[in-house]
């Protein structure tokens, strides 16, 4: 596997777009896209799994007749990756949870440290403040933000040596 430094490749939008038009101008251009989308996608999987692992692991108040907050924010935890565009990237993405209870931006209120306010339970009038588990999103990358870096730039890195091997 090449290295990126020896390509002098580096993970920006720019890079990413001049990428984009390169595989575009190849005969199976739009094959070859899906591969790197796919690729970059696969490389940031594991973080997506230890973010679910994590808001999984968020204590549990008391059981009630709504769906499960955790394991609603967990299935909208997924790696998302644009080639061209205006915001070409690759991230790992917590979308919004609209049919929870209400509840939109559960992951967002979750990882917040000043939690969330709801009514109680059965009494609309009276309102507490609730907390999760305080950056539960953010933790899960602690320490790996370089890695996650690397594997999608050698994701990038491995199309650009197949569409400069293919001009030798």
């Amino acid at each position: 596997m090449a290295s990126t430094a020896s390509l002098g490749l580096e993970l920006t939008p720019q890079n990413l777009r001049e990428i984009s038009r390169a595989l575009r101008a190849e005969e199976d251009g739009k094959q070859l896209r899906k591969e790197l989308t796919r690729n970059m996608r696969d490389a940031l999987k594991p973080g997506a799994a230890d973010a679910k692992s994590a808001i999984m692991s968020m204590a549990s108040a008391t059981p009630h007749g709504g769906p499960a907050l955790k394991s609603s924010i967990a299935r909208r935890i997924r790696p998302e990756v644009r080639i061209s565009g205006k915001f070409p990237g690759a991230k790992i993405k917590a979308m919004k949870t609209p049919n929870v209870r209400g509840f939109a931006n559960a992951a967002k209120r979750t990882n917040r440290a000043s939690g969330w306010r709801h009514p109680v339970y059965g009494n609309r009038e009276v309102w507490i403040q609730q907390h999760g588990k305080t950056k539960w999103f953010d933790h899960a990358f602690e320490g790996q933000e370089g890695h996650y870096t690397r594997a999608v730039q050698f994701a990038l890195a491995d199309m650009v040596n197949r569409i400069a091997s293919r001009s030798e």
